[in-house]
Parts: structure tokens; sequence; C-alpha cells
């Protein structure tokens, strides 16, 4: 089985793979505490505007997508905090309203491509050493940031009201948290897709609350259950010819409903 590190784009894949299988549960614990799930496919479809950009404009589409995804998230954040729209209502907005862009970017230049496909769905082979130059670093800097801010980001999520009587400045943290989840599907999007994202940020959590008794056992089990996923659905994909995303996604769910036969049991 060894013979899959003899190419040199799965040792890049496994490089981004590892990466993306840690950060987007530790963001994703955060969010899934906040209610906000759907924020990861929100900003997901938001990235494919800066990939149709990157794309156009001959760009490395990772760095485009980074930077339409945490401007997004700003503007996600603001309008949140304004109280004149639901939370869900604004995500809404800019889930369609970003896609519509896309499409309308895409189509009036050269149409669906290869390349744009495998952002939608993921590749193995298309992760190249530019991509890195983004992943490993812009990765390691989100574990870091939520490392050194733990404390606060799981008080912010868990309880912002109380967390604000403290004294704690929720909205400087919740808009870090945006920017860190805009950063973490902006990332993940070679390996897992922009259409699949959302799954690896969230089902691993889910899975982890099943089988976990306080908030640090489930982001520990959870990032536990997203590297196990990454690393057999790349094997999975390389040896029998399968879409990386979909499969690692697929592992995921087959985990989780491990996960809850086990809880029941």
């Amino acid at each position: 089985m060894l013979e899959i590190f003899q190419f040199d784009f799965m040792i890049r894949a496994f490089i981004a793979g590892i990466i993306i299988g840690i950060v987007a549960p530790m963001i994703g614990v955060f969010l899934v505490v906040r209610r906000y799930s759907l924020m990861a496919d929100t900003l997901a479809h938001v990235s494919l505007v800066g990939v149709a950009i990157g794309l156009l404009t001959k760009v490395n589409p990772v760095f485009t997508s980074a930077i339409v995804a945490v401007a997004a998230a700003i503007g996600i954040d603001k309008l949140s905090e304004s109280k004149k729209l639901f939370g869900e209502s604004v995500l809404a907005l800019f889930l369609s309203g970003s896609l519509a862009i896309a499409i309308v970017i895409i189509s009036a230049t050269r149409g669906f491509t290869i390349d744009l496909f495998s952002f939608l769905f993921g590749s193995i082979a298309t992760v190249s050493i530019s991509d890195l130059y983004f992943i490993v670093p812009f990765g390691v800097l989100v574990m870091l940031t939520v490392v050194l801010l733990y404390k606060e980001l799981f008080f912010v999520s868990f309880d912002p009201e109380v967390a604000s009587s403290y004294g704690t400045s929720v909205k400087t943290y919740n808009l870090i948290l945006a920017v860190l989840a805009a950063v973490t599907i902006a990332l993940s999007m070679r390996i897992v897709g922009i259409l699949l994202i959302g799954a690896l940020t969230v089902i691993p959590v889910l899975t982890a609350m099943y089988l976990s008794k306080s908030f640090k056992q489930t982001l520990g089990i959870a990032v536990a259950v997203s590297l196990f996923a990454v690393i057999a659905g790349l094997f999975l994909s390389f040896y029998f010819n399968l879409a990386s995303g979909a499969t690692i996604v697929v592992v995921v769910l087959v985990l989780f409903g491990l996960s809850t036969l086990f809880s029941n049991k």
C-alpha cells in the first residue's frame, strides 16, 4: 500500500489533507456550539466567487477565495450584529447571492472547466506546490489562534451574554471566529471541495458529541475523527479512483453512524 507515497501529488494531498483534517473540526466545534453550522456552507459558496475570480485573473484561486471569504465573513458578522436581520437570513442572503455572482462570472468567461469541478468536488491530483504555500502556513496560523484564544472563543460561543457581562469583547471574538472559518473553508477546497467542506467541518463534531462528556473531549475526538476520515478517504480515492472530497465525507458519515450505535449501547 505504501506505493501511494511514490507519487508527489499524493504526498502533497496528504500534507494538505492532514492540515485540513485538523483545522476544519477545530473551527466547526465553535460553529456548532453557536448553532451556526450553516456558516461553513455559506462561506463555501462565497468561496466559489473567489475561485471564479482566480480562474479569470490567472491568480491562485486558493488565495482569491480566502480574500473573498474573509470579506464575506466580516460582512456576515456586521449584518448579524445589527439585529435588523436574523442570523439565518444573513447566511441565506450571502449563500444565494454569492452563488449567483459566481455563476455570472463563470458564464461570462469560458464556462465550467475541469479546474472548476476540482474545486467543487475536490481532487487529490490538483493540489499544487503553490497551494501548499497557502494551506500550510495559514492552516498552522488557524491552529495557533484557536489554541491561544481557546478560552475566549469557548466562552463567547457557549454563552455570549455572560461573556459580555465579564467584560469579554464578544464582537471581537465573533469576528475572529468568522475570519478563521473563512480561511479554513478557502484552504479546504482542493481536497474536500466547495460543495462538501461544510460536512467535514460539522459532521466530525456531531460524531464527537455522541462519544464525549466535555467540550475539550468533543474537540479532541472531532479532530481524531476528521483526520481518520481524511487519511482513509485519500487512500480509498487513490486506489479506487474516486472523488476525494465525496469519499472523505462518506467515511465521516459512516463514523457518525457507528458513533450513534455505540452511544446507544
